[in-house]
């Protein structure tokens, strides 16, 4: 992790300067500046028309009561692309155009679709990580408790008769108390 980190955050910035700096020396600064902003651009709109057409697809899976998995997965590559795009430099905008084409998209986010139901099933137990109780049973080992609830009224339980709900004559729906029998 360490190596991944200190790979993204100190050697890839420092080969994009390096690349900045040669192609600005062929074409000059102005139209590498230029290229930079046009790729980013470009980039943009191909992920937004990409982003709309996984969007359709999954509604699509979701419509015929399927699991869009491997879709989902597609559209956060989309959003990487999308990020590496707009980062100025070529070598990552060489890698969002990678994760933008169908032919390197499509087969990556079916392997990383795969490998992570793999790590799902991996950790057991429905998805519950370790150290988690499942509040659903695996560890009740069949103690179910099965048994019937009935309210009985409460002899001590001394309310007024106007407070009662239900005998359902006119002097309770009016709101006023009852008068006693003569």
């Amino acid at each position: 992790m360490f190596l991944l980190i200190l790979l993204l955050f100190i050697v890839l910035p420092i080969l994009e300067l390096a690349v900045l700096i040669r192609v600005g020396e062929v074409l000059g600064t102005w139209p590498t500046v230029g290229l930079v902003i046009l790729t980013a651009v470009v980039g943009i709109s191909l992920v937004r028309s990409q982003g709309i057409n996984t969007l359709m697809q999954v509604q699509k899976k979701l419509s015929s009561g399927e699991a869009p998995g491997q879709e989902i997965v597609e559209g956060m590559m989309l959003g990487v692309a999308g990020l590496l795009l707009v980062v100025p430099g070529f070598i990552t905008d060489f890698v969002g155009i990678l994760l933008l084409t169908r032919l390197i998209r499509i087969p990556v986010a079916g392997f990383l679709y795969k490998r992570m139901q793999l790590k799902v099933v991996a950790n057991g137990r429905g998805g519950m990580g370790r150290g988690q109780h499942n509040p659903f049973g695996d560890d009740s080992q069949g103690q179910t408790f099965d048994g019937d609830y009935e309210k009985k009224p409460d002899p001590s339980d001394k309310r007024p008769e106007s407070h009662q709900v239900g005998s359902g004559d006119q002097a309770s729906s009016n709101n006023e108390p009852k008068k006693p029998s003569e």
